[in-house]
């Protein structure tokens, strides 16, 4: 079976003889009494790899999104969400939500819906919080983020981005879109998880210094969830030391698998959507998987307007015979 299903963009997998050795896989403590071992440099790492002052590590984006908003919705702020925002962050803006504050939803990348927005709130003495992800999957370009930056600076709020796609996929050495769009700032807070450019199912949390110590303080989940475990960590590590030795390459070849298949789809006339990013969809053709997946082929069908569509998810680890099987059957239904 070839499997476009996986996310796994830059093909990275960390067997367990692959890791560093731990004695246990939890301290039993939580993070707010005793960080796991390795949790502090890990998360020094991975904000300098973003191009941001400081960072936390947490189990998840579900956990981390869910603390962020609860310790923001103290502040004078209104939600402003990219229509194209993924489901978890938004169930975080959801508790701010519940917890006061208020929130409207803007067509994705629409920046002169989102400037009026910006200023008829602040008519009422409520500062920007600007929810977006770093790239929505299926578009043809990423989102104008610098502009988004700019109006949550003007406005004296923050721009959260969930940034789950891009790290590690794009930016310098992988850095995601902190770096591919030069955001920087104490207004610019990222969340992301690890799970797809790093295969490591773990969150981090990216800012200036001021925003992780507010974080570090306040953090509910810190206290009663339990931290990453010793595994997640290793492989981490493990993620980050691949990155920095062949990361380049890897991010190289996945281009090339990603301009193969836009090519060929544009020499069969065949409608495809996503540029430049690993997420390629095909409008109007999820009635195909099955006799794709007959054929040996695994994509992802996905509801939506008409007939929904077809997607498929491109890895550096996919050889261009494997994309030609997939592409010919594609010519061929």
């Amino acid at each position: 079976m070839l499997d476009f299903s996986s996310a796994l963009y830059l093909g990275m997998r960390h067997p367990a003889a692959a890791l560093a050795p731990w004695s246990s896989l939890s301290l039993g403590q939580p993070a707010a009494l005793q960080e796991p071992p390795g949790a502090q440099a890990l998360a020094a790492d991975l904000a300098a790899l973003q191009g941001c002052e400081a960072a936390c590590v947490l189990p998840s984006t579900l956990h981390l999104f869910w603390d962020l908003f609860g310790m923001l919705a103290a502040e004078r702020l209104v939600i402003l969400v990219d229509s194209g925002s993924y489901a978890i962050a938004r169930w975080g803006a959801e508790r701010a939500q519940a917890l006061g504050l208020p929130q409207q939803v803007f067509p994705s990348g629409e920046m002169a819906a989102l400037r009026r927005l910006v200023a008829a709130w602040g008519r009422q003495g409520r500062r920007p919080l600007i929810l977006a992800d770093g790239y929505v999957p299926g578009s043809e370009h990423f989102l104008p983020l610098a502009g988004y930056a700019a109006l949550a600076r003007q406005g004296g709020g923050y721009l959260l981005l969930d940034d789950t796609q891009v790290l590690g996929v794009a930016g310098t050495q992988g850095g995601g879109s902190a770096r591919l769009h030069g955001l920087h700032g104490e207004s610019l807070i990222v969340g992301a998880s690890l799970a797809k450019g790093f295969g490591v199912p773990l969150a981090v949390l990216a800012g200036s210094r001021k925003l992780l110590w507010r974080f570090a303080a306040r953090s509910q989940t810190r206290v009663h969830a339990s931290p990453p475990s010793a595994a997640v960590l290793a492989a981490a590590r493990r993620a980050l030391a691949l990155n920095a030795q062949h990361g380049d390459a890897l991010r190289a070849r996945l281009a090339d698998r990603v301009a193969q298949w836009r090519s060929a789809m544009a020499a069969a006339g065949i409608a495809c959507r996503g540029g430049s990013f690993p997420v390629q969809r095909l409008p109007g053709r999820a009635h195909l998987q099955p006799a794709l997946r007959a054929a040996g082929v695994l994509a992802l069908a996905q509801a939506g307007d008409g007939p929904g569509a077809l997607t498929f998810l491109l890895r550096a680890d996919q050889t261009p015979g494997q994309l030609e099987q997939a592409m010919n059957l594609l010519e061929l239904a």
